[in-house]
């Protein structure tokens, strides 16, 4: 049972928006002027030309589908998962009252199976959620930004709920930023360290959610998580991003980074509405180091890297088997460096993404259908290539995603095919491959429509 002091009243109404408050059984905050259920397309402010290369076999309604697969498996909202789990449930008010008290409902994207009593729901014993109490920041930032650009505005608006209240809450850092591992809705907090990556995500959702809709309260909480940003999670004698905001990522004498971090069309908008810090300086120097660290190698990345460009085993002991490969971490990378190609056209980005694609197609001898299962090695005089036995499919999607710089437009197409033939897999272990291939389907099919309001 919490014996912490509980959350605090908070002004929302005034962060929300005067819609949130009109009355008690309100969900969501709605963007100002208009009602959350009006925002339908994924457009939002309209869509600005974009440079990159969408497939010529994009299909949206096999994203819409998929989407509809992902969000009954892996998302769930405060009210459905205090019902089925009502001891469970009883906590969920310490963090949360202050929220649903004024009519503003949360939602979770569920992690995979995880062996930790606080992760156990024990109402929930012999079902796929038993061990499916947490929920890791990543998945909030990545479940933002797959539910805004599906036009969920409902779902959207609860995982913000769901994040902010653990970035104010009693029982995190007090840094600003969301704890990378919380315990379903309640107070309970694993690990309240930062994953940099998480919070670049639900910043870049919020700032987009503002140009979809102009409500100036998903602005003004993108600048907020910002400052925290630039504070703890960017190492400022070399303008790198740091993996999070304690000192096993900060302190160490050669700090570990992790390229599937770097997300340039996070750092393009931060540079946008922050005026007050450099983040173009931020920008530039993770794609030069992204540059150096592939060229110095076989053209893919590993997993961890040195400020030095070399691999590393993290301080966590994560990848200590893995780090040199390109692997579960840097899956992500494609999708990061596509999605800026597709929207600002960077001839960096166009640089990574051809070396990767001429590199996978290469080793399939031009056939999406014939990617090897293979966790190629950065450096094989480090460790070898990591040979698996079946293609997972966020592989098949990164390695489709490589792709949209134009190298080869058969790649293009026909690897879209074939991914837009894959059913999701849904069980209790599935979190990261389905939401890995949610985001990806969205990019390649043309659900990434770029506000045309922002001026970039």
């Amino acid at each position: 049972m919490n014996l912490k002091s509980s959350l605090g009243a908070f002004a929302l109404c005034a962060a929300f928006g005067l819609s949130a408050c009109s009355t008690s059984s309100s969900t969501s905050a709605s963007p100002e002027n208009s009602s959350a259920s009006t925002q339908t397309s994924s457009a939002g402010g309209g869509g600005a030309s974009t440079s990159g290369i969408l497939p010529a076999t994009a299909n949206p309604t096999y994203t819409a589908a998929l989407y509809d697969t992902w969000k009954a498996f892996h998302y769930i909202t405060l009210e459905d998962e205090a019902t089925r789990y009502p001891t469970w449930g009883a906590e969920f008010s310490t963090v949360f009252g202050a929220y649903t008290a004024q009519g503003l409902g949360a939602a979770r994207v569920i992690w995979s199976t995880f062996n930790s009593a606080s992760c156990t729901i024990e109402e929930a014993s012999h079902s796929n959620m038993y061990k499916r109490g947490c929920t890791v920041s990543e998945g909030i930032g990545y479940g933002m930004l797959i539910t805004l650009f599906q036009g969920d505005w409902d779902a959207f608006n609860r995982l913000w709920i769901y994040s902010q209240a653990y970035r104010n809450s009693a029982y995190a850092s007090g840094r600003g930023l969301m704890p990378w591992l919380t315990s379903s809705f309640s107070w309970d907090i694993p690990d309240e360290s930062s994953a940099t990556d998480a919070d670049l995500d639900i910043a870049t959702s919020l700032i987009l959610a503002y140009y979809m809709s102009g409500n100036t309260a998903y602005l003004n909480d993108a600048l907020t998580l910002i400052a925290a940003l630039w504070n703890n999670e960017v190492n400022l004698s070399n303008h790198l991003l740091y993996s999070g905001d304690t000192p096993t990522w900060k302190a160490a004498a050669n700090p570990s980074y992790n390229l599937s971090y770097f997300s340039p069309v996070a750092l393009r908008l931060f540079a946008l509405v922050d005026k007050n810090h450099d983040w173009t300086s931020v920008l530039n120097a993770q794609y030069t180091y992204m540059l150096n660290v592939q060229a110095a190698g076989t053209g893919v990345f590993p997993d961890w890297s040195d400020g030095s460009g070399n691999a590393i085993n993290p301080p966590n002991n994560s990848a200590k088997t893995t780090y040199w490969t390109f692997n579960k971490e840097s899956v992500r990378i494609p999708w990061r460096i596509a999605w800026d190609y597709y929207w600002f056209a960077d001839e960096r980005a166009a640089s990574v993404l051809n070396t990767l694609n001429n590199f996978i197609m290469a080793r399939s001898n031009n056939d999406p259908l014939s990617i090897p299962a293979v966790n190629y090695s950065w450096n094989l005089s480090i460790g070898a290539d990591i040979q698996g036995q079946n293609l997972p499919t966020q592989w098949q999607a990164a390695w489709c995603a490589t792709g949209m710089a134009g190298n080869s437009m058969d790649w293009l197409n026909t690897c879209t095919n074939v991914l837009n033939a894959t059913v999701m897999q849904t069980s209790a272990s599935s979190y990261f491959p389905n939401i890995l291939q949610m985001m990806y389907s969205q990019l390649l099919n043309g659900m990434y429509v770029k506000p045309s309001n922002m001026g970039i």
